[in-house]
């Protein structure tokens, strides 16, 4: 997409998302692309950023750049556009591919304003993968379905544990990690380029399987393919009706979870254990706000709990 039509895809998609009275755009972004000298980018978007009242988080790595950013709409779009048109001394607008899925909110669901510096924009701590070398084939939204039906493809998300518990797509292989630096020794132990021959993968907003298809290439894999945009874009491309889609998908911001039009979820985040919560798990006896829940109680300490107390305090505080 060209910074011209940033505007207007801005439009289009919340008309499709049924979003045109939200005041709030949430961007989620990504761009693989060599970013020699990243570190001097840190403080110009920090400022651009905390001038136009944007919150949120950007990584940024000698391999790219990557975050979730939230603000006014009508902040949000020129925002999207300066990044694109960028120049870094002799490199011209490298940022000006950067992928940006869309969804929107009443309001903006992240505290602070952070850009980091990462060795990588997505870690999965494999020395070499690079999706700007070999990467898999891109699937768009429309043409998901019928991949995914045809027998031979085993479907994976490549997403953890805590995101899969919500929401996945029908018949998709849960890798059971907690973190995607698990995911290497996943393959390793469970798939091989001669029984699977077909590996479909897909994740929230596409980054993990730019660098998980990266990874099976180089083990040998042939067909390997990923859902272009990954669900948020299927999410907002594909009619409810069509979807094979189920349940809610997990955004990292206060947020938690989307739903099938882009809007926030029925999910809560426990501060104790990351992981979401049900209205039902929120009844349960060993569920107190911002400290534990059912899941992760027996294993607090009392001295976590007064920590985790005082800071749900703050929070309530607006500190």
């Amino acid at each position: 997409m060209t910074e011209s039509n940033v505007s207007s895809a801005l439009s289009d998609s919340a008309d499709q998302a049924g979003a045109a009275d939200l005041p709030v755009a949430v961007a989620a972004l990504y761009c693989f692309t060599p970013l020699p000298q990243f570190e001097s980018l840190r403080e110009p978007l920090r400022r651009r950023m905390s001038g136009d009242g944007i919150r949120g988080s950007l990584l940024l790595a000698g391999e790219g750049i990557n975050g979730t950013l939230a603000g006014p709409r009508e902040l949000m779009e020129p925002f999207i556009d300066w990044l694109r048109s960028m120049e870094l001394d002799d490199q011209a607008t490298p940022l000006r591919g950067m992928d940006v899925k869309w969804s929107y909110c009443e309001q903006v669901p992240f505290r602070k304003t952070k850009v980091r510096l990462k060795r990588e924009i997505v870690t999965m701590g494999v020395e070499g993968i690079n999706p700007l070398r070999s990467v898999g084939t891109y699937v768009e939204p429309q043409d998901w379905n019928a991949l995914v039906d045809d027998p031979e493809v085993t479907l994976i998300d490549t997403r953890n544990d805590y995101e899969i518990e919500i929401g996945t797509f029908q018949g998709a292989v849960n890798p059971g990690t907690d973190s995607f630096r698990e995911f290497p020794q996943f393959v390793e132990q469970n798939l091989d380029p001669e029984k699977h021959p077909k590996v479909a993968m897909f994740c929230t907003g596409g980054i993990r399987c730019e660098k998980s298809t990266a990874y099976l290439k180089e083990r040998g894999f042939e067909e390997v393919y990923h859902l272009r945009g990954g669900i948020l874009n299927y999410l907002e491309k594909m009619p409810e009706e069509e979807s094979r889609w189920q349940g809610e998908c997990f955004v990292f911001d206060n947020r938690v979870a989307v739903d099938h039009q882009l809007r926030a979820g029925a999910y809560e985040l426990c501060h104790g254990c990351g992981w979401p919560l049900t209205a039902e798990m929120k009844q349960h006896p060993d569920y107190e706000r911002g400290v534990a829940c059912s899941r992760c109680a027996a294993e607090v300490t009392e001295d976590q709990r007064k920590r985790r107390r005082m800071r749900q305090q703050q929070l309530d505080q607006g500190v």
